[in-house]
């Protein structure tokens, strides 16, 4: 058990089997920051932002159901999939279970921990008994990294905690939980060969990425998602005094999630920023340097009025103002404006494979 250690009984952690040497400090998501733990212990350590964007992870879906009390508003793809396009991008053996039986996720997960491999599960945040939101969130995403008797220790975000741990009960009911986006106990680990850790591997994939990712925004298959899901969440907005139960508690539980919970708002913009900033630094062709550092910009401006929505809703559920929420739909036309352009931009980028050298 050499990449584990055994806590002694001086510790408040005693008798629990760790995994040494993980980076617990959390991100600014819950899956690229459980995902960023696994690919470092595996070998390969890359900028959150990058395996954001490598992962084709921006996108926008909003989704309002009689089964849900809130409107959700998300800002990047479903939960799990950018894992699953950076891994076949990359070239990165993704290793998935998911089962019914609570019994057998757990066995499963436990195996895993004992042979020093940090684990990623899909669960409902609302069970955590750390998390600040009692919400239920069903895709959100932890990595594990060791237990004891009673609990579980995870890495989540850096707003969360980062180094942070629930009891093995807690996290029980948040793997079996269900109803939308929800998973069967899903879990998942890593295994990087070295070509794809290889830098040069990274940055052909960038463009690729990038236009992948452009390309589904622009032609979403429904109204609700991507550029055109953000027209239509600018028709419902108004709306919303008469959607919800009681506006002033629950538009400003909207906003906090767009901002603070990071479902939606300026987070996954202000990653995607960074990622095109980053990727610009790296890809061969000047004119594909300039198209990327010119949606950079256009995502910075992005970002702050997606803050600037989110403070407009919060707004409209303190006042119970409509004129608020009017402001709110005419800022998010001008978000489907910009970001289209960013995307038209970004989507013309041709893949040639080529890099610039090392």
């Amino acid at each position: 058990m050499s990449d584990q250690m055994r806590l002694g009984h001086g510790d408040e952690r005693a008798d629990a089997t760790i995994i040494d040497g993980i980076d617990a400090s959390g991100g600014l998501h819950c899956e690229t920051t459980a995902l960023g733990v696994l690919l470092e212990r595996a070998g390969l350590s890359l900028s959150e932002a990058m395996l954001f964007g490598l992962g084709s992870g921006l996108s926008f879906i909003y989704w309002d159901s009689a089964r849900q009390e809130l409107p959700f508003l998300g800002g990047r793809v479903k939960p799990f999939e950018l894992t699953q396009n950076l891994t076949s991008r990359l070239g990165i053996e993704l290793r998935v279970e998911e089962t019914t039986s609570p019994r057998k996720a757990w066995d499963r997960l436990r195996a895993q921990i004992d042979q020093g491999k940090p684990v990623g599960l899909q669960l409902d945040s609302h069970d955590l008994e750390y998390f600040g939101s009692r919400v239920h969130f069903a895709g959100h995403v932890v990595a594990m990294y060791g237990y004891d008797h009673d609990r579980a220790y995870l890495v989540d975000t850096a707003q969360q905690g980062g180094e942070v741990s629930t009891s093995l009960e807690s996290l029980a009911r948040a793997r079996a939980a269900r109803g939308p986006m929800s998973a069967r106990h899903r879990a998942f680990v890593v295994d990087v060969p070295t070509a794809a850790a290889r830098p040069e591997r990274i940055r052909e994939s960038i463009v690729p990425a990038i236009t992948a990712c452009a390309e589904e925004f622009l032609a979403p298959p429904i109204a609700n998602l991507g550029n055109r899901g953000i027209l239509t969440t600018a028709t419902r907005v108004p709306t919303w005094l008469d959607r919800v139960d009681d506006p002033a508690r629950d538009l400003p539980v909207i906003a906090m999630l767009m901002e603070r919970a990071g479902t939606g708002g300026a987070l996954f913009r202000n990653m995607y920023r960074d990622f095109l900033a980053e990727s610009a630094e790296l890809v061969v062709h000047e004119t594909h340097a300039d198209v990327i550092r010119e949606s950079a910009v256009l995502f910075a401006e992005s970002a702050l009025l997606w803050a600037r929505v989110s403070e407009w809703i919060a707004r409209a559920g303190e006042t119970q103002d409509a004129e608020s929420l009017v402001e709110a739909a005419e800022m998010l036309r001008r978000i489907a404006e910009i970001e289209t352009a960013a995307m038209t931009r970004l989507a013309s980028l041709s893949d040639t494979g080529e890099t610039r050298g090392a």
